[in-house]
C-alpha cells in the first residue's frame, strides 16, 4: 500500500494535486493539518483514494479532528498536527504517547521541517511543508511482509531520499 503524507499546505492545494498526479498509485492520502480548505478541495477531486486529515493550529471552522488513529495493512498509525504535543520544543511527548499506545507509525506536521526516524520499531515522520517548501512523504507498507518503507521528498529540485525500512 502506498500512502502519501502531506502537511502545512497553507493555501497551496495545487502542490498537493501535482504530487497526487505524480504518484497516481498512492491509495491513501494523509494530511497533518494547516490547510483544511486545501484538503477539502483535493478530497473531492480524487474519489478513488482514501483521505484522512487532522486540523492544525491555523485551521479555523473545520470539522477535522485534532488527531486520527488509523489501522492500515495491520499497522497502527497516529496522526496529529503536532502543536498540542509541543513538537517545536522537542519530540519526547509525541514519542512517549506513540510508545505508550502501541503505535507503529506517528505522523505530525507544524514545524515545516522534514523528519523521518525510527524509535525502536516505531516510525516517526513529519513530511515537511508542502505549501511552503514543496516537501512531502511517502510510506509504503508491504501487505505480505509488513515491512514499512518511508521516503522523504524534499523540494522538487532535489531527488527523494529513502530513509527507513522497518520490519516489525
Amino acid at each position: 500500500m502506498k500512502i502519501l503524507v502531506f502537511s502545512d499546505s497553507h493555501g497551496d492545494a495545487e502542490s498537493m494535486k501535482r504530487v497526487i498526479r505524480k504518484h497516481r498509485r498512492a491509495e491513501v492520502i494523509l494530511f497533518c493539518g494547516d490547510g483544511a480548505r486545501d484538503f477539502a478541495e483535493i478530497r473531492t477531486m480524487y474519489p478513488d483514494k482514501a483521505f484522512y486529515g487532522v486540523t492544525g493550529n491555523c485551521d479555523w471552522y473545520t470539522d477535522l479532528p485534532a488527531y486520527q488513529e488509523l489501522e492500515l495493512c495491520g499497522k497502527y498509525i497516529f496522526m496529529t498536527h503536532g502543536h498540542m504535543f509541543g513538537v517545536k520544543n522537542g519530540l519526547s511527548r509525541i514519542i512517549d504517547m506513540g510508545r505508550s499506545n502501541g503505535f507503529d507509525i506517528v505522523l505530525f506536521g507544524h514545524t515545516h521541517q522534514q523528519l523521518t526516524s525510527a524509535e525502536g520499531a516505531m516510525l516517526i515522520m513529519n513530511p515537511g511543508s508542502i505549501g511552503c517548501d514543496g516537501e512531502y512523504g511517502m510510506i509504503e507498507i508491504d501487505e505480505n511482509t509488513g515491512i514499512v518503507t518511508a521516503t522523504e521528498y524534499p523540494r522538487s529540485d532535489i531527488p527523494p531520499l529513502r530513509m527507513n525500512t522497518i520490519n516489525s
